[in-house]
């Protein structure tokens, strides 16, 4: 039980001489605290709030960011996010709709069987036999669209159709990205124009033409005629943007995350300030999930009645890996707010650290009684039971850090293992005994 001067009553007493050493020293720690810049810790509050604020503002940033460099310059992130696009009930029935109304709006099935009605009566055909036929067009027209949009659903719901898709897609985006990074040798800027090189599809053509016969055509020279596709100054722009982003995925998040380090580094009350970017950043997850479904409805209404739950399920497909990077953030936050109050001087904090205590002392008690003991690793986790908690906690962030990843789940797992390490630490925790207690013990 430590007495007013800061000592175990246990321990031995001081002197007249080690008192008058300590209340110098106390006396010299109290000078140097009054002779700091008041100015400058009075700033450093201020200054470690506007950085946490701007760290948890960066943090929905900076996980938008990186989703939409990921969509854009990694073609295995591009196909796995929009390949199950194809594959999805709504958007197979949608487009089904979407093709067969424009195959029937180049073929009036209707007026084809009424053309040949008419024909068959100009050829003889008894008029009465001729009405009846033309009775039987509307319905004619009807199996004959039934028949069609069942034909094309199959077709959208095979496995080969898909497999497709997955290569067309691929094959789209590495072009795109080859375009965009500026790596692409068919697309090139020729003044004001972005041309395109048409040598591929020359000697596409030269073999064809060859195979068919036309012997001539492989003594072509190699040539490579281009034709202008679009101006120039566009794609500047977007090369412009994708150098952007993919310099912004690269360095925004540790922006970040370095802006939120030094505000805890500043602040004069560390823990405050951890609860504080906990708290902050798990906000900000809830703003950006808040605008994905604010725009997710706007989306939606967007578009007519029979297309909206194809749109729907579009968008939450694209938007998947970034609701599963927020979904983490937002519990990464909460546990480290969680963590910071717990260990804080909160009346509920307290308490709850009291009845954990007990719990623990009584299931320590238990065994004891139960004949177990802990021997010297009780006194050995006693002596290093700092290093013991940073360890087990150090740990714990290293297994997040290289998760490949990691769901909120996965993070909440994590802090439930880091809980019960640090509660088995506790419960392992036990002063050594000496020999003098040792042998009135015996």
């Amino acid at each position: 039980m430590p007495d007013s001067s800061g000592l175990d009553r246990d321990g031995p007493a001081l002197s007249g001489d080690e008192r008058a050493e300590l209340e110098r020293l106390r006396g010299e720690v109290g000078a140097l605290r009054a002779s700091r810049p008041r100015r400058l810790m009075k700033g450093k509050p201020l200054v470690a709030g506007v950085l946490i604020v701007v760290g948890c503002a960066l943090a929905p940033v900076s996980l938008a960011t990186v989703w939409v460099h990921n969509q854009v310059a990694d073609t295995d992130r591009f196909v796995a996010t929009v390949g199950p696009l194809i594959r999805e009930p709504s958007v197979q029935a949608a487009l089904t709709d979407r093709v067969t109304d424009t195959v029937f709006s180049y073929v009036d099935v209707r007026a084809l069987a009424g053309e040949a009605v008419d024909a068959l009566s100009a050829q003889g055909l008894p008029p009465r036999i001729a009405d009846r036929l033309r009775d039987l067009t509307g319905p004619l027209a009807a199996s004959v669209r039934s028949f069609v949009h069942t034909k094309v659903g199959e077709l959208f719901a095979s496995p080969q159709f898909a497999q497709a898709w997955d290569r067309v897609v691929r094959i789209a985006h590495e072009q795109a990205n080859a375009v965009l990074s500026g790596s692409s040798s068919a697309v090139a800027v020729r003044g004001s124009d972005v041309v395109l090189d048409l040598a591929p599809f020359l000697d596409a053509a030269k073999q064809q033409l060859a195979e068919s016969g036309l012997a001539v055509a492989a003594r072509l020279p190699e040539v490579h005629p281009t034709i202008a596709i679009a101006e120039a100054r566009d794609l500047v722009r977007a090369r412009t943007a994708y150098s952007t982003l993919d310099r912004a995925a690269a360095w925004l998040p540790w922006v970040a995350a370095a802006v939120l380090a030094l505000g805890v580094y500043l602040a004069g009350d560390h823990r405050r300030a951890v609860l504080a970017t906990g708290l902050g950043v798990a906000a900000g997850m809830v703003v950006l999930a808040g605008t994905l479904l604010v725009s997710r409805a706007v989306l939606v209404d967007s578009v007519p009645g029979r297309s909206a739950p194809a749109t729907a399920a579009a968008f939450d497909i694209l938007v998947r890996f970034l609701r599963d990077g927020l979904r983490t953030a937002l519990v990464l936050g909460l546990v480290v707010a969680a963590g910071a109050f717990l260990t804080g001087p909160a009346v509920t904090a307290a308490r709850l650290r009291a009845s954990a205590g007990q719990t623990l002392g009584w299931l320590r008690e238990r065994g004891t009684k139960a004949g177990l003991r802990t021997g010297p690793v009780g006194g050995w986790v006693h002596t290093h039971l700092g290093a013991l908690r940073i360890g087990a906690v150090g740990l714990a962030v290293l297994v997040f850090v290289f998760l490949d990843r990691p769901s909120g789940l996965a993070v909440l797992m994590i802090a439930l293992v880091l809980v019960a390490c640090l509660a088995v630490i506790q419960f392992l925790d036990q002063k050594p005994v000496t020999g003098a207690r040792a042998g009135g013990r015996r």
